[in-house]
């Protein structure tokens, strides 16, 4: 995925797959983490995950202390422009409204924007730092 979107060395993404794996795995366990992967003849064409994160009550949410954070949805080439990360994504916005969750987001890369767009999501006044690494 990120090295579609042209984010990260070759080098990094590589030492990014050997960290994710325990990371999410240690998710799926505990259930933090909800994934879905669609295939097509025992290979993995699109994916999509759910990440519920703490968060402490809010006007928007006052007696929920989740939110739902939609990252990993990516569709191999051969299969974009078939509905496969809308219908991913909106598997992960279901299931956030199951468990009750009122406040769902995602970083939406600039081929995603526009379905998520069309998905009802909004731009956001959130704002990022990057700090240095040391």
């Amino acid at each position: 995925m990120f090295a579609d979107m042209g984010a990260g060395t070759p080098e990094v993404l590589d030492e990014m797959c050997c960290n994710f794996e325990p990371w999410v795995t240690a998710r799926l366990a505990d259930g933090r983490y909800l994934g879905w992967i669609t295939e097509e003849d025992g290979k993995a064409v699109a994916s999509a995950g759910l990440l519920l994160l703490e968060w402490p009550p809010h006007p928007r949410h006052p007696a929920n202390d989740l939110r739902g954070y939609i990252l990993n949805v990516f569709v191999e080439p051969a299969w974009r422009r078939g509905g496969l990360a809308r219908a991913l994504t909106e598997l992960c916005v279901e299931e956030a409204s199951r468990l009750g969750i009122e406040v769902v987001t995602l970083h939406a890369s600039d081929k995603g924007r526009g379905l998520y767009a069309q998905l009802g999501f909004q731009s956001s006044n959130e704002m990022q730092l990057l700090l240095p690494e040391e």
